[in-house]
């Protein structure tokens, strides 16, 4: 039976003011890319409404690390009242968005990802005995790599709505 552990519980990341979708989601897809990460976007949602664009995304990208174990990073992002603004940076004029972004990260580790071992209860009960005594190591790696993973997306993120905030002011 596949297994799903929660390694990273609702990080949250906020950010109220100008910054470029576009390019946020860039990063994003990106970093996974860069990483080795199958991209999935389970949703996809946007309406526009006079006060500006609500966007409301999931992302979940999974990556195979063995046989036995997949990580999957889980992102939902919603941004309200995404609006087009002009910025004066230097001598030339920016456009750009303003809004307020929430992003809420999960890590998770899958074991047992192709399910060989829940289709009899020996099957299973011996997958428990395996991942309690055998796997501990692989299980302890992944688990350290899908918060490593997480967290540096989740610096990547803010550093980026940080400078952008730095650079055009607020």
């Amino acid at each position: 039976m596949v297994e799903r552990y929660l390694i990273v519980d609702r990080l949250k990341l906020t950010h109220e003011g100008l910054f470029n979708f576009d390019e946020l989601h860039n990063l994003v897809s990106s970093f996974f890319y860069e990483k080795g990460y199958d991209w999935y976007e389970k949703m996809n949602q946007v309406i526009v409404t006079p006060s500006g664009k609500q966007m409301h995304i999931i992302l979940e990208p999974w990556k195979n690390i063995s046989d036995y174990y997949k990580l999957i990073i889980s992102i939902k992002i919603n941004v309200a009242d995404l609006k087009e603004v002009d910025v004066q940076a230097d001598k030339s004029v920016i456009r750009t968005g303003q809004g307020t972004v929430r992003m809420i990260f999960d890590g998770y580790v899958i074991s047992d990802r192709k399910n060989k071992w829940g289709e009899k209860p020996l099957y299973w009960y011996l997958s428990m005995l395996f991942e309690k005594y055998f796997f501990k190591e692989h299980y302890h790696k992944a688990e350290t790599w899908v918060r490593a993973d997480v967290e540096d997306l989740h610096y990547k993120i803010k550093s980026y709505l940080n400078s952008f905030t730095h650079a055009y002011g607020r």
